[in-house]
Formats: C-alpha cells, sequence, structure tokens
C-alpha cells in the first residue's frame, strides 16, 4: 500500500489519542508513507495550540515534536509548486476545502500520478474523506466524523 496522510492522520502517530494504533498500523503496512511538504508546519502549530490549551503536557508536547523532526526524512515529502497550487484551486472550489485541505487532497493525487499506482489517502476530516475518495482515491479510515477538523 502507498500512504499519503494528511496532518490530521500523521498527528496521530505522534500524539497518543484515539485512532493512533490505527494509524500506526497503517503506516507499518504501507511500503510507502507520504504527506505535504506544508505538514511538518501544521504538526508544529497543532502541537503548540494543545499546549497553549492545555490538551497536551509540555514535555509530551516538545518530544512530540523532536520525534516529528527527527523521522521527517523517512516520509516522502510531496513538493507544492505552481501547478500543484493551481490543482489545490480547483479541488477546493469543487469540494468546498479549505486552502490546505484541497494542497493535501491535490499533493495525493498528484502522487498518484506520478507514481503511477493507487494511493490511499488517511484523514479523519469528514468533507476531506469525501472529497478524496469523490476524487478516486481510496480513503482510510472508513468512515469519521465530518466535524472533526485537524
Amino acid at each position: 500500500m502507498i500512504l499519503y496522510l494528511d496532518t490530521s492522520a500523521l498527528a496521530k502517530k505522534y500524539i497518543q489519542e484515539q485512532d493512533s494504533d490505527s494509524v500506526q498500523g497503517w503506516m507499518d503496512d504501507a511500503d510507502l508513507v507520504g504527506t505535504a511538504l506544508i505538514t511538518r508546519a501544521e504538526i508544529a502549530s497543532t502541537l503548540t495550540r494543545a499546549i497553549q490549551s492545555n490538551r497536551l503536557p509540555t514535555l509530551g508536547a516538545r518530544q512530540a515534536l523532536k520525534d516529528v523532526r527527527a523521522e521527517w526524512q523517512d516520509y516522502q515529502r510531496i513538493l507544492i509548486n505552481e501547478n500543484l497550487v493551481a490543482r489545490a484551486d480547483a479541488l477546493a472550489c469543487e469540494h468546498n476545502l479549505r486552502g490546505y485541505d484541497a494542497v493535501h487532497l491535490a499533493c495525493a493525487l498528484t502522487w498518484q500520478d506520478a507514481l503511477q499506482t493507487p494511493v490511499t489517502f488517511a484523514t479523519f476530516d469528514g468533507q476531506l474523506r469525501d472529497a478524496a475518495k469523490n476524487s478516486g482515491l481510496s480513503v482510510l479510515p472508513e468512515s469519521v466524523d465530518h466535524e472533526n477538523h485537524a
């Protein structure tokens, strides 16, 4: 399996919460794991906000961020360029997606095109999951809460 993780999915590898074990299992089963280059900044933001809102202890968040940075080179990082942003623009309009969600979907579709093999898209955002499925990607998990946003 070729696995693309958006921020909501990859964050669960580093923050123990509901579905973290599922994400780790998918990653273990994958032959290749990729994400958008922006995901690193998004995870850093997520961890920092979790500290500020007292949802995550400072030490735990700092260790998680250290782990992300140490493992970052292990992921296939999909670069963002003008063509990809144009594709994200169209996807945002077609599926009523937020900007970075459209970028994640464009990254996964572009990666699938480049590899010429199916990519499985992992997200815990219901709207993004539906857009990925409607765009022809296999999706994980099979169902999610549509109110969940990373």
